[in-house]
């Protein structure tokens, strides 16, 4: 099969088809997306070694729990050990020796197949279609931040970032009935979530302590400090940004106004699955033409350009 191998640089394999141990699953990939976090892999992120990606779609070819197969999926991306605490407690994710498909210690799903855990793949409805299922890991992402804080209707919330996670998050918590305001760096970005009704605002500093929840999506540095600033005292910032480069920040604010700030990261699929088959949510902005393994050079330079549009792999190409 081809794969898209990280070894200090990317390079494109021909590699062995997987071999699913017991309990797992052998899943055709029909699409890969690329995220922020491939990007910053790419720049020394997590010192991943492997084959990249963690969106996907596929279907199941080959499985002992023979009702998977021929089943469209896509899947939960951290593998935990099953035993400890946090594994019985539904938080593989936060497991102490847990793999994460194409992050850590674990083969990703830029690849034309990938193996996941039965326990691990999420069945697709057929009212989803692929462009947007594989968007549906990083929309299971954006929930996450409504399982940990609670947001009231009128809430002031204010969205560092004007990317395809924004736009996510920001759509998100307006089912809330919160108020969001968007700031951003890029305003063609910001153009586009005026376009949809949303305020937002590029190369624009929030007022300071002007905002009760602090969301920071722009997965850069600097977010932070922005966030920090907007947040009102006893207010809430939730991160949502994984950068390779190390923060140099003033904490001195946090503990003066007594902000709480929480790290954000995997959500649960079902509200995702549902929001997009009830079409509470748009995605259809961010859907566009697919690139081959092959151009996987252009895909990743287009992904860094920041555009509105999510970059994907199409492995039938």
């Amino acid at each position: 099969m081809r794969a898209l191998y990280y070894n200090q640089k990317l390079t494109l394999e021909n590699m062995d088809v997987p071999v699913p141990e017991a309990g797992e699953a052998l899943i055709r990939v029909s699409l890969a997306g690329i995220c922020n976090t491939d990007l910053e892999i790419v720049k020394g992120y997590m010192g991943y070694r492997g084959i990249l990606g963690h969106e996907f779609v596929g279907t199941v070819e080959a499985c002992s729990a023979e009702a998977w197969i021929g089943r469209r999926v896509a899947g939960e991306i951290n593998l935990g050990c099953g035993h400890c605490d946090m594994c019985r407690k539904g938080l593989a994710r936060h497991c102490a020796t847990r793999q994460v498909l194409g992050i850590v210690n674990r083969h990703g799903a830029m690849a034309e197949y990938v193996t996941l855990l039965v326990e691990n793949l999420i069945e697709m409805p057929d009212t989803i279609s692929d462009a947007l299922a594989v968007m549906v890991e990083p929309l299971a992402a954006a929930f996450e931040i409504l399982e940990q804080v609670h947001v009231a209707p009128q809430t002031e919330v204010a969205v560092i970032g004007d990317g395809k996670l924004a736009w996510m998050i920001v759509q998100v918590l307006k089912l809330t009935g919160a108020h969001v305001t968007v700031y951003g760096h890029h305003e063609d970005k910001c153009r586009f979530f005026r376009q949809q009704g949303i305020d937002a605002f590029s190369d624009a500093v929030p007022q300071p302590q002007s905002y009760s929840l602090v969301v920071e999506a722009s997965g850069n540095i600097s977010g932070l400090t922005a966030a920090i600033t907007a947040c009102q005292p006893r207010g809430v910032i939730v991160l949502k940004s994984t950068v390779a480069d190390r923060y140099q920040i003033d904490l001195a604010p946090l503990v003066i106004n007594e902000i709480s700030m929480i790290g954000s990261r995997c959500g649960q699929f079902a509200p995702a699955i549902r929001a997009l088959a009830a079409e509470q949510v748009n995605l259809a902005p961010l859907v566009s033409e697919a690139f081959p393994l092959s151009q996987y050079h252009e895909a990743f330079k287009q992904a860094r350009s920041g555009q509105t549009a999510k970059v994907v792999f199409d492995m039938k190409r």
